[in-house]
């Protein structure tokens, strides 16, 4: 069971990117399913995840698990009050084991359920969200879990694992389809950060302990640095400015995703900017 610290707007970034990038299968899977795993004890970012993709996918189902039977009862609780806010039409069904069944109601296709890494779902999700879940594993059994849960994924599947600090301002994550990673994103809230490699701090577990010289993520970082101090005279026109000068420079001599629905300025005005996991992986040995 992890802390469970959460607040609303915690996941707001991660939330965004993954509404503008995983639009397309989110939309093209009959019957899609994103499982948000690891909630925490409010279950206030499940909520939010439903909203944001139901904009995009109107047809998603969302499954909040957690491992806590307290926590699975808070999302009941919560499903519970949305429901009573609009005059109590839904009728939820609630199965053993703390099952909250997709009635039609305030939130038709949320549902909370108890459960860990076997994710005790009907059918395999489109979308896995992890995040602030693996930090307080070894990179060992990250590793394994990363393995078990996109073997669970929908072929056209994405995981999507990372951390961020207690209010979302700064925030990493990578993204993993059945064939294993293919992306990993690093985002902040420009105006607070004093440089690139402040993010380190939130980086996956199977990468944080790999920030030595000679690893490919401590070389990138020190890269990203060196061209945040090189854009520095962009800061006379923001800070959003200077993180996209800072960006283009790094593209240099980076493979940083430059065209959309991953890159380009929109996305990098935004404090984002996404790598092929390639480009940090871990050496072998």
């Amino acid at each position: 069971m992890t802390r469970g610290t959460t607040a609303p707007n915690r996941l707001r970034r991660v939330d965004r990117w993954i509404a503008a990038t995983q639009a397309g299968p989110l939309r093209s899977v009959p019957g899609p399913l994103a499982v948000d795993l690891g909630y925490g004890a409010s279950p206030v970012t499940t909520f939010e995840l439903y909203t944001r993709l139901r904009a995009v996918s109107p047809r998603l189902e969302v499954v909040g698990i957690e491992i806590d039977p307290d926590r699975v009862a808070a999302g009941l609780a919560f499903l519970a009050a949305l429901d009573a806010s609009n005059g109590g039409d839904s009728k939820r069904g609630h199965a053993k084991g703390g099952h909250a069944q997709g009635d039609p109601g305030s939130c038709d296709g949320l549902s909370f359920r108890r459960g860990g890494f076997e994710l005790p779902v009907p059918r395999p999700p489109v979308l896995i969200r992890v995040f602030n879940v693996l930090r307080q594993y070894g990179e060992p059994a990250a590793w394994r879990a990363w393995d078990e849960l996109r073997a669970r994924l929908d072929p056209s599947g994405v995981l999507v694992e990372g951390t961020c600090d207690e209010i979302g301002r700064r925030a990493v994550w990578a993204t993993l389809t059945p064939d294993g990673p293919r992306t990993i994103t690093f985002a902040a809230h420009l105006p607070t950060l004093d440089r690139p490699s402040a993010l380190a701090e939130r980086l996956p577990k199977t990468l944080i302990h790999r920030n030595v010289p000679g690893e490919p993520v401590h070389a990138f970082l020190a890269a990203f640095d060196r061209c945040w101090a090189t854009a520095a005279p962009h800061s006379a026109f923001g800070p959003r400015a200077r993180w996209v000068e800072a960006v283009r420079l790094l593209s240099a001599d980076h493979p940083v995703l430059t065209r959309p629905p991953y890159g380009g300025r929109n996305r990098w005005r935004l404090g984002e900017v996404t790598l092929p996991w390639t480009a940090v992986a871990p050496r072998t040995g």
